[in-house]
């Protein structure tokens, strides 16, 4: 059985070139004080020059739009085949004007670099989603007829209202029809001023390990307060990071809808697909967890076959130090070893298996 890792990120030269020509977050830019270490920057405030400058954005090298070395990663952890996506913050911050045609050659260039390694590279296309509804649709049915595109990925803030926007439904309705997956992956995170005054000296720890789970949970309990899944039942979305924290907190989030009186005198408590129904039957969980706890309750919540390795998110979480093997791939293959330790079928299936199934990939 192949290994299919469906969580790791290109920036493909044209994005690149477009990040480099902007003078404002997200850009790359280099610091008098860092003059070989050029960032990206991809949210407001990470360029302060007074912080570290390994506390501004992220270093960006040849390891995000190089294919050479994403190829060479893969064989080096033994990855099959990768579905490579563009990373945050995609096109989200692009003018209605130039975001159709701007998504539309990226995902030409995506197109032609998974072309380049037939059987090692599918994708998830890019949305031009600050364009009116008549570009953005009409970019998911190209989409659609492409031959290594397996579905888009977006960011929680859809059309900048959140994923709960009605204005979304026919974008649903386009994803819905052409039976394309939906990878939902986060991005803004928290408010800074959640993680208290002293936050900088803490590195991207907590908005890392704590924003982004907490941004993607909220965004899928506000499709599922908002009834996305009772209008589209067969909406099919990939979470990131083993869903957040949502495993965990399905049931409070039930519970907490059952005994609200505001709720109920919507009628909105009654006629209504209850979030372990929808785990099960519409969300796929990513393995990106790090731990055979984090696996073991994204298995109980929607079960071994819609759980997919997803070990490396590289470009990021580089190792270091000195090393050729990334530790955040390791503990991912480790966390899985150990949650399935005694049923190699199932282990097979996290790795690779569900994934050529749900992405139909050698098709």
């Amino acid at each position: 059985m192949p290994i299919v890792d469906v969580h790791t990120h290109i920036y493909p030269p044209t994005y690149v070139d477009l990040l480099r020509s902007r003078k404002t977050a997200p850009y790359i830019r280099t610091f008098p004080d860092a003059p070989d270490s050029p960032r990206l920057i991809i949210l407001p405030g990470e360029d302060d020059p007074s912080t570290p400058s390994t506390s501004r954005g992220r270093p960006i090298g040849p390891e995000y739009f190089d294919m050479a070395q994403k190829i060479a990663f893969m064989d080096q952890h033994k990855i099959d085949t990768s579905v490579i996506s563009l990373a945050n913050p995609w096109l989200d911050f692009l003018s209605a004007e130039e975001a159709g045609e701007v998504a539309r050659r990226i995902n030409g260039d995506v197109e032609k670099i998974c072309a380049a390694y037939p059987g090692r590279l599918y994708a998830f296309g890019t949305l031009p989603l600050s364009a009116d509804m008549e570009t953005i649709v009409g970019e998911v049915k190209r989409l659609g007829g492409m031959k290594y595109m397996r579905g888009v990925i977006i960011g929680t803030s859809g059309l900048g209202k959140g994923l709960d926007d009605e204005a979304l439904d026919p974008v649903y309705a386009a994803l819905e029809e052409s039976g394309q997956l939906i990878f939902l992956h986060p991005h803004y995170g928290l408010p800074a001023s959640v993680y208290g005054p002293r936050a900088s000296e803490y590195g991207h720890v907590l908005p890392l390990a704590l924003g982004f789970p907490l941004e993607t949970t909220i965004a899928v309990a506000r499709m599922l307060l908002s009834g996305v899944w009772d209008r589209f039942k067969k909406l099919n979305v990939l979470l990131a990071h083993s869903g957040g924290t949502l495993p965990f907190l399905a049931g409070r989030i039930e519970s907490c809808i059952q005994h609200d009186g505001y709720l109920k005198k919507l009628g909105k408590t009654k006629n209504r697909r209850h979030v372990w129904d929808i785990l099960k039957t519409n969300i796929y969980l990513d393995a990106v967890i790090y731990s055979e706890v984090g696996l073991k309750a994204a298995v109980d919540a929607s079960g071994a076959d819609r759980l997919l390795f997803a070990g490396t998110d590289h470009p990021f979480f580089p190792p270091l130090e000195e090393a050729k093997e990334w530790h955040s791939v390791s503990t991912n293959y480790s966390a899985i070893s150990k949650a399935f330790e005694g049923d190699g079928d199932l282990a097979r299936g996290v790795l690779g298996g569900n994934a050529v199934r749900i992405l139909r990939l050698g098709e």
